[in-house]
């Protein structure tokens, strides 16, 4: 989800994080990954918008996911 926001393909995501897009395949479809390469992920999403929405923290229906960080919004 986080990578259709931003409009980027698996190997956009692979190439900004460092890692292969391999990598990034077999994670998207439920694979094991190294902390060191999760955290390289979620930082090079994080730096470009995508906000992380942990369980619990959403108000209303839904769970966990992920939203593009508006215009103005703190990060």
């Amino acid at each position: 989800m986080a990578r259709a926001a931003l409009g980027w393909g698996v190997r956009d995501l692979a190439e900004k994080a460092g890692t292969t897009a391999n990598t990034v395949s077999r994670f998207e479809n439920g694979a094991d990954a190294l902390g060191g390469t999760l955290s390289k992920i979620e930082a090079t999403l994080t730096a470009a918008g995508i906000v992380f929405i942990p369980a619990g923290s959403y108000q209303g229906d839904g769970g966990p996911g992920v939203r593009l960080r508006g215009a103005g919004e703190g990060g």
